[in-house]
């Protein structure tokens, strides 16, 4: 049995579930720059959550950047996929710190 007893097998489906949304979700037409923007901005509002939450993941900066340096570069189709993969992290570590919030209830002590 795992540490956070029968629900942790469902959290981490769910956290998996979550990223193969965002790793498949792509972009079918040319990106722009107004694109970028919008992914970007909501990447930084779900990492700003996390970071309330005290729980950002360096992964969500890196694909940040990893934006911010196509964008940079005139390469927008690739920042808005780093962006959305930046948004993805950060809305997984959200998941993360809510649903572990109270899985220490859960342990058994032996």
């Amino acid at each position: 049995m795992s540490m956070f007893g029968n629900k942790m097998p469902i959290s981490a489906l769910s956290l998996a579930t979550v990223l193969l949304i965002a790793g498949a979700t792509s972009v079918m037409a040319a990106a722009s720059e107004a694109d970028f923007k919008a992914a970007y901005a909501a990447a930084e509002t779900a990492n700003k959550e996390a970071g309330v939450l005290r729980d950002q993941w360096t992964t969500t900066q890196a694909s940040l950047d990893a934006a911010k340096k196509a964008a940079a570069s005139g390469d927008f189709d690739q920042a808005v996929v780093s962006a959305k993969e930046a948004e993805a992290l950060a809305k997984a570590s959200i998941f993360q710190a809510t649903s572990e919030k109270d899985a220490w209830k859960a342990l058994e002590i032996h």
